[in-house]
């Protein structure tokens, strides 16, 4: 049962949405106890000052409206990235799924034009761009905030780099799988566990 006062912030990856297949299974999740309006998923700017900047402002919103200990992020692939430096400097908890590490290093291989994969939006992956992405890398202070839920044959990222970065927190590391995280609503029930934890 998820308690009412709970409240998700659902953070997408690279060239994502809250159309994502994953944002729309933790809203369908939190549905079934009749608190999919608890979950808030927002459609983050391709610049990562600015997404970082928009995620904040949604974080400490849902903060001052029902206390950090009843917030949860989850952040998947890049949103992942952006969660854990939230957690950092802000407090709560998040549950990563198939975080980016270093995406300052991965989106390399992307500048120049892209498109978001759901709505058509297009935009420039710059050096700028990357040195916005490094300037917001933390170190975790705060492992056991950080649910790692990861699976070891993503084709799109180094998972060793999560398992490393996250060891000291709880985790589910897989074999097998993809970037996709398949069978990511199986894990939600676990996932709400950890942000009801008390520690």
């Amino acid at each position: 049962m998820i308690p009412k006062q709970l409240r998700c912030l659902y953070l997408h990856g690279f060239r994502s949405g809250p159309s994502s297949v994953k944002a729309q299974q933790t809203i369908a999740f939190f549905a079934q106890d009749d608190c999919a309006q608890n979950v808030h998923v927002p459609q983050l700017s391709p610049e990562p000052s600015v997404a970082m900047d928009e995620a904040q402002f949604l974080y400490e919103q849902l903060i001052d409206e029902v206390g950090i200990e009843n917030v949860l992020i989850i952040g998947s692939s890049l949103g992942g990235y952006f969660a854990s430096y939230l957690v950092e400097h802000f407090g709560g908890k998040a549950a990563l799924i198939n975080p980016a590490i270093k995406p300052y290093d991965l989106l390399k291989d992307y500048l120049g034009e892209n498109e978001n994969m759901y709505n058509g939006e297009k935009f420039i992956v710059t050096e700028e761009y990357i040195d916005e992405l490094k300037a917001i890398d933390v170190p975790v202070k705060s492992p056991m905030h950080h649910l790692l839920l990861i699976k070891m044959k993503d084709e799109t990222l180094d998972a060793s780099l999560a398992i490393e970065k996250y060891r000291n927190g709880p985790c589910f590391i897989e074999h097998g799988g993809d970037h996709s995280y398949d069978d990511y609503p199986k894990r939600l029930p676990s996932i709400i566990n950890f942000a009801l934890a008390q520690y």
